[in-house]
């Protein structure tokens, strides 16, 4: 009989409610791991191997919640920070209230949650933090600014995690995917939009997902710096 590759370990996905972070999570449990989900909006009853936890990462005060509740649990083997925000718009039209909300989920949330739980990770002498990135961490395209002033910096973020953290024991891997069609693409009609890829030419929640759970179940010793993926 196989053993599951992930048996025994506890992962943390935030935004696992759905989109990425959603197929992440289910990944990860059929894998054998422990999975917390953390979300705004999750079932009050967790299925088997699952915890759900309900907390607003946009807010310092769920920041707060998350780390204490999930003290009580253990620490974590994986870390996942899938959960995300996403805007298009020129410069001129997007306004720094925009620039503000996605600031605090796509940088300011990982920062906190690397800042709180890897010490001690590094203390235990091992672990993996993955940063869930785009193709805007790496490209600027029109319309991105705001998207991609955070996304730049979460990837700037996770070079300094990997300095830090080197030899350790505490793997620091950034994906950085193309497009993929998830509910937050729902607002903008990609299909109708001549200056954006269809829905139907994207990646799938599940691509993500499948390279997560590879740079999981990697031995030890294999380390992933950076994986980017994207439609053929």
């Amino acid at each position: 009989m196989t053993t599951a590759p992930l048996a025994g370990r506890l992962a943390l996905v935030t935004g696992g409610s759905k989109g990425i972070g959603a197929a992440i999570a289910t990944g990860l449990l059929a894998d054998g791991a422990t999975v917390v989900r953390a979300a705004r909006s999750l079932p009050a009853k967790a299925p088997a191997g699952e915890v759900h936890l309900a907390v607003d990462l946009e807010s310092d005060a769920g920041l707060g919640l998350l780390v204490d509740q999930l003290s009580r649990i253990g620490v974590p083997d994986l870390v996942v920070s899938s959960a995300g925000g996403f805007a298009l718009g020129n410069l001129e039209d997007v306004g720094v209230d925009v620039l503000d909300r996605l600031y605090q989920i796509n940088l300011r949330a990982p920062y906190e949650l690397a800042r709180r739980l890897l010490p001690a990770m590094k203390t235990r002498g091992r672990g993996r933090h993955v940063l869930i990135g785009s193709i805007a961490d790496h490209v600027a395209m029109s319309g991105n600014a705001a998207y991609a002033a955070t996304k730049f910096g979460a990837r700037g973020l996770h070079e300094v995690l990997r300095a830090e953290f080197r030899g350790s024991g505490v793997l620091c891997s950034l994906v950085s995917p193309g497009p993929v069609d998830t509910p937050l693409w729902d607002p903008i009609d990609p299909d109708h939009r001549p200056d954006l890829p269809s829905r139907a030419a994207m990646l799938r929640p599940d691509d993500v997902a499948a390279a997560v759970r590879w740079i999981a179940t990697r031995p030890s010793h294999v380390d992933v710096p950076w994986l980017q993926l994207g439609p053929a």
